[in-house]
């Protein structure tokens, strides 16, 4: 636009295209420092146009300054690919032909690789399909606390543990916005429920809410620099999030610094005044969400719009907060549609196909492995029978605002037939019926799942089957239905639906090599865990989990994948649980439910040490087809100053005979404090490879951040001189390598 605009300018007289260059507007001129083009821009838009730029003009998109050359900003769901174009104004799909993508793992997959690079590379890839799809900003990550398995987005987030998710969200940010396409991380904070969302009043303590639900929002902020941010549906303090004084200009804006755009989740916003005071920069949703449905002009309806404007009109609101949105959101297009080095993207690349397939193969976890029955020997087998609906179902519709249109998902049965090939007759059994469902939003599977089998004919003809076969593979667990991994509803239950746990007991006593897939984004009970020699837990992965699920299964790739949650054994064995925390309490003269955190700090194998939780799996557990020994713990210092840095070094060698990956991990236990601390916390981890025999040093540094606490007095980070413990090892419960040292005055 710059360089067409001097020509227009020299066209009509300008003496010199260097004349031109210098009668070109700040705003426009890209050498120029942002800030200065910011004020620039403002100050040649008029009230009307202010107004505009902070609300939506349609589902996914608010208008520009068409005048000044902004042109309208475009959003879209994809925190695991890019949902595909909507209706102007309906959550339909628009029926194009050139908007499928590739759908990307979820992102507890994500998690359970702990590895940063692959969060890059997700990133990156994601920014190059958005690019091309012509959006400027994707709605995610998702980085809250999985606080409960019954949680209804828990597969869309990274987990129980503010480092790991800090630390996965970090480069996943910059890897999406080198590409200049805006992340948009959600939801702002204490997003938990699904059931009742827009009316749970969090009732937290200060301290957790800084330890364990804003660590890795205020990563985002300050490491990843990240544009924009979601505000969640729920309350805290009595106010919705998405305009929210404490959250928002308290500690975002005002401590953390941020300097870019707080959007509404859709239909987040419920005050004008709250709205225009704490923080809200963006409406997105308001009447078009459920919430009110079919106002004429719904867009100039909205907090942000025609009410704003005629409050400032009447002298209730000056322009100064006004303006503070619209440099914001000036801010925005500079960094996006205006930056000058944006590429033009790449819609399902090759490359991409391989990113996506990358991060399934390291975020599969295989959870158990008695008898070495995995992997499965391809020279041997004869018969492998595939069982369970999960094996063939797609699961890349559905699940809410993530739910997708690809180009193309590999199913776990066709992916083992492909793999094993035509010398292995791979055979398949319904098992159960679970969902035979298959649309979102205009978007179909074309799958046809109707079974009129009973399910004791299902788990017969499975049996049958399953006692002349050399392998028996069966893919269950949860699927992207309303009350399971769905956005919207939490689900009712850990167990396993659709009467699973029957099968997999028949399934177990009619075949020793039996092994099974659970295909969620939640842990799920597993009464029959020791009669089940091989476990695996298969996520959500998407376009390629049929060709991932068989390079782990068939040993192609040695899984190296730990578990980003606590697997506990049963509901009540969680610590929200186990203290009657979820789901909260009906105020009816409010209208509102309070749910108050009991267990505060204690979540996941915080509360697991404090509690003495039975656990099935423990956070941070994934087993290899390898072996690893760690061992010659040491530190680089015996102590350490507050401005300071410590280095552990640990040695590890792969001790097995296939090359592999070994995640080392670093817990810091504070052996005395003025305050309760959890026993342990995660604080530092890296990732290695190595082949059969070799051994390598992995080295992970500390500073004073990781053996600090929040002080809810002093509302301050502090540390407090003493002794501390490193402990060292590949899980939460299996940490054999300790170091001593001491933070000095």
């Amino acid at each position: 636009m710059k360089k067409s605009l001097i020509a227009a300018l020299f066209a009509i007289g300008m003496a010199t295209a260097a004349d031109a260059q210098k009668a070109l507007p700040v705003y426009l001129d890209a050498g120029k420092p942002v800030e200065q083009r910011v004020e620039d821009a403002l100050s040649r838009m008029t009230l009307d146009e202010k107004i505009a730029v902070i609300h939506a003009q349609s589902k996914f998109s608010s208008p520009g300054v068409k005048r000044l050359g902004f042109h309208d900003f475009w959003t879209d769901d994809g925190p695991h690919g890019v949902r595909p174009d909507v209706l102007w104004d309906e959550w339909e799909q628009a029926g194009q032909t050139n908007d499928s993508c590739v759908a990307f793992p979820a992102l507890s997959c994500l998690a359970a690789s702990w590895n940063t690079s692959l969060a890059r590379a997700y990133g990156r890839s994601l920014g190059e399909e958005a690019l091309y799809r012509g959006k400027d900003m994707i709605l995610g990550p998702g980085v809250n606390i999985n606080r409960t398995p019954l949680g209804g987005r828990n597969f869309e987030y990274m987990g129980e543990d503010p480092w790991l998710t800090s630390r996965m969200v970090v480069p996943y940010i910059q890897g999406l916005q080198s590409n200049g396409v805006s992340a948009c991380v959600k939801h702002y904070a204490m997003n938990n429920d699904e059931e009742y969302r827009h009316q749970v009043n969090v009732v937290v303590d200060e301290r957790t809410l800084h330890e364990i639900y804003l660590p890795a929002f205020k990563a985002a902020v300050k490491e990843g620099g990240v544009w924009a941010l979601m505000g969640a549906y729920n309350l805290y303090k009595n106010q919705h999030n998405c305009h929210n004084q404490y959250l928002i200009n308290d500690i975002l804006k005002g401590q953390w610094g941020f300097d870019g755009v707080v959007v509404s989740d859709w239909g987040g916003a419920h005050d004008l005044d709250q709205a225009v005071k704490n923080g809200l920069d963006m409406e997105f949703g308001t009447w078009t969400d459920g919430l009110t449905m079919g106002a004429t002009n719904a867009y100039d309806n909205y907090f942000l719009a025609n009410p704003y404007l005629k409050a400032i009109n009447d002298g209730k609101y000056s322009e100064a907060e006004l303006n503070d949105k619209v440099r914001r959101v000036l801010r925005l297009y500079f960094r996006t549609t205006m930056a000058p080095h944006r590429g033009r993207g790449f819609l399902c690349s090759d490359e991409h196909y391989r990113t996506a397939r990358t991060i399934a193969d390291e975020g599969i976890v295989l959870l158990q492995n008695r008898g070495g029955v995995l992997p499965i020997d391809a020279s041997k087998a004869k018969r492998v029978l595939v069982v369970g609906e999960n094996a063939v179902k797609m699961m890349t519709v559905g699940g809410g605002s993530s739910s997708l249109k690809v180009q193309h998902e590999v199913s776990p049965l066709d992916g083992l037939r492909a793999r094993l090939g035509s010398s292995v007759t791979v055979d398949y059994e319904r098992g159960y019926v679970g969902d035979t469902g298959g649309s979102y939003n205009g978007v179909s599977t074309g799958q046809n799942l109707e079974d009129k089998r009973s399910a004791d004919e299902l788990i017969a003809d499975a049996v049958a089957k399953a006692k002349g076969a050399d392998y028996v593979v069966m893919f269950g667990g949860l699927n992207k239905a309303d009350y399971q991994d769905c956005e919207g509803h939490d689900r009712k239950s850990m167990d396993l639906p659709y009467g699973q746990d029957r099968l997999i007991e028949a399934l177990a006593k009619a075949n020793k090599h039996f092994i099974y897939v659970n295909i969620s984004g939640n842990a799920v009970t597993m009464p029959w865990r020791q009669s089940v020699p091989a476990i695996v837990q298969g996520w959500f992965i998407g376009s390629e989990a049929g060709h991932a699920l068989a390079d782990v299964l068939c040993g192609d790739v040695n899984p190296s994948g730990k578990l980003p949650y606590t697997w506990f054994e049963k509901l009540s064995d969680v610590p929200a649980h186990k203290l009657g925390a979820f789901p909260g309490t009906w105020r009816a003269d409010k209208k509102i439910i309070d749910e108050e955190y009991k267990e505060g700090l204690f979540v996941g194998y915080r509360g697991a040490d404090k509690y003495k939780s039975r656990t099935a799996f423990a956070f941070g557990h994934g087993l290899s087809y390898t072996t690893f020994k760690l061992s010659d713990a040491r530190i680089d210092s015996p102590s350490m100053t507050r401005d300071g840095k410590l280095t552990f070094t640990v040695s590890v060698k792969n001790t097995g005979h296939r090359a592999g990956a070994e995640v080392v991990q670093l817990y810091i236990h504070d052996n005395t404090a003025s305050l309760p601390r959890p026993y342990k916390e995660l604080k530092g981890f890296s990732k290695v490879f190595l082949q059969p025999g070799e051994s390598k040093d992995v080295s992970i540094s500390i500073d004073n951040t990781a053996l600090s606490f929040y002080d809810d007095k002093a509302h301050a980070w502090i540390s407090e001189a003493g002794d501390f413990t490193a402990l060292i090892g590949n899980s939460s419960d299996n940490l054999p390598l300790k170091v001593g040292f001491r933070l000095t005055e």
